[in-house]
């Protein structure tokens, strides 16, 4: 690829923008399924409970969730105005279940301690102020809940040719150091790996990438 296309095929993973990220978001769900299943797996989530999801993307995933117990509800958070189109029209069967938040991307607009469980994949690269971010998720999160972030590591992210731009990778350590400046007081790492399709073409690489469960 072109070095404009691997722009804005960045610009797309961070804010996927019309039709052309209809189409990256459809090739994220497709990427990230499997680290995004993972990370479902780790919430443990039980009946009753309300889910946060930071970054939903299309929210192609939102059946796996809604079929784990009964009586769940899901509140998804995305800064693309395309993605929150997407996600509401992919999963019109759960609209008395799940709602979408459009959002500026600092500020989660939401009660103290509102959620059971929280998740994101993939978005920390993106994320400004993530000390301050990442308070933010403790603020919403209730005292016995769980937030699971998951993220590609630094070894791996930097052999990829778009993370160059406007992308901030993180080793294990550097996220453990990051976690630690937060509020966020008892943290577990899981690792993983998984023979992946490339995003920009068709070869297989291997992604190395991290599971941390943090709890208050």
């Amino acid at each position: 690829m072109e070095k404009e296309e691997l722009k804005i095929l960045a610009q797309n993973l961070a804010n996927p923008q019309g039709e052309k990220g209809i189409e990256i978001g459809e090739m994220m769900n497709a990427t990230n399924i499997s680290m995004t299943l993972e990370s479902i797996r780790t919430l443990v989530i039980n009946e009753g409970q309300h889910t946060l999801e930071i970054g939903h993307g299309n929210a192609g995933h939102l059946k796996s969730i809604m079929s784990l117990a009964k009586n769940l509800r899901y509140t998804g958070i995305d800064i693309s105005e395309t993605m929150h189109n997407e996600a509401r029209k992919l999963n019109k069967e759960f609209e008395n279940q799940a709602e979408f938040v459009l959002y500026e991307g600092k500020k989660l607009p939401f009660q103290d301690s509102t959620f059971d469980k929280i998740f994101t994949v993939n978005t920390v690269y993106f994320w400004k102020n993530p000390v301050e971010f990442l308070n933010e998720i403790y603020r919403v999160l209730k005292d016995e809940g769980t937030f699971v972030l998951t993220f590609g590591q630094r070894e791996f992210m930097e052999k990829l040719p778009f993370t160059e731009y406007d992308f901030t990778p993180y080793s294990n350590s550097e996220m453990e150091e990051l976690i630690s400046k937060s509020l966020f007081k008892r943290m577990k790492m899981t690792e993983k790996e998984e023979e992946i399709k490339s995003k920009t073409g068709n070869e297989t690489i291997q992604r190395i990438y991290t599971i941390l469960t943090i709890k208050k």
